[in-house]
């Protein structure tokens, strides 16, 4: 099976289904970015602070990292920033594409793999911008030992990633205001469906996500070569139960710190 191919499939058929995360940012939010007047976020609900970011874009060179759907890369494209947007989805790609072409901007669009990115040469960017995605990688350290290779010195890494306790719920009792607790972590989609079931649900063109811990995602970012320098909480908006309870997503600010 190979996950990334399912992966982009799945996320090409979110593209055709209007999901909210592969909705494009409108003209009136291109504008107000032109102005300085720009946010983006990075998990669900809440803008990335202003301070994370240096005082100005203009001329930084910008990875958005399995950021594809015309939402973060064309905001900082406008705000003044060289940016290059990579994504496993070909038609999350084309929403990036379609913005620019829209609002007469220039970014590159790559379609790519978040855990090879060969394409790159050592220490390209001054940023990389990587919302929550990286549930869809089996391991998550190749993510963060590639952003630490292609960025610059001092270069700061952005990333929105899934809280690991969100996964040790029923899913489909969680929707119905039930929370109960039948899964461990780290595991996958796939490890929650009776076997045969498996193939059914391949076949249906759905992701495969990936439970982390919070371990993976924050120590594998140190020994990866980052220092934390920012951190914070978000939630589904109230959608969710969970809501009630706790925070299911987190964001991190982290510097790359050569020894």
């Amino acid at each position: 099976m190979n996950t990334t191919q399912q992966n982009s499939t799945a996320w090409d058929k979110k593209v055709e289904e209007g999901s909210r995360y592969t909705k494009s940012v409108s003209s009136e939010m291109i504008e107000r970015s032109r102005n300085d007047e720009w946010e983006i976020t990075v998990t669900t609900e809440k803008p990335v602070p202003r301070n994370w970011f240096p005082y100005s874009l203009k001329g930084l060179k910008i990875l958005c990292l399995a950021s594809g759907g015309g939402q973060q890369a064309p905001i900082l494209a406008a705000a003044g920033a060289d940016v290059t947007v990579t994504d496993i989805s070909k038609k999350q790609l084309e929403q990036d594409e379609k913005v620019a072409k829209r609002e007469g901007l220039t970014l590159k669009a790559i379609q790519g793999d978040m855990v090879d990115l060969s394409n790159f040469e050592d220490e390209s960017f001054d940023m990389i911008i990587n919302p929550v995605s990286n549930l869809f990688v089996k391991d998550v350290h190749p993510v963060w030992s590639e952003a630490s290779r292609v960025l610059k010195d001092r270069g700061i890494l952005i990333t929105g990633f899934t809280n690991p306790l969100l996964w040790i719920f029923d899913d489909t009792q969680e929707r119905k205001g039930i929370l109960d607790v039948k899964h461990s972590i780290p595991s996958s989609t796939l490890d929650y469906l009776p076997e045969d079931e498996v193939q059914d649900y391949l076949n249906s063109h759905q992701t495969i996500e990936y439970a982390h811990s919070l371990e993976d995602q924050m120590q594998g970012q140190i020994d990866a070569g980052f220092v934390i320098a920012g951190f914070y909480e978000d939630d589904f908006g109230g959608t969710r139960i969970l809501d009630k309870y706790i925070k299911t997503f987190i964001a991190t600010r982290a510097l790359k710190i050569k020894v």
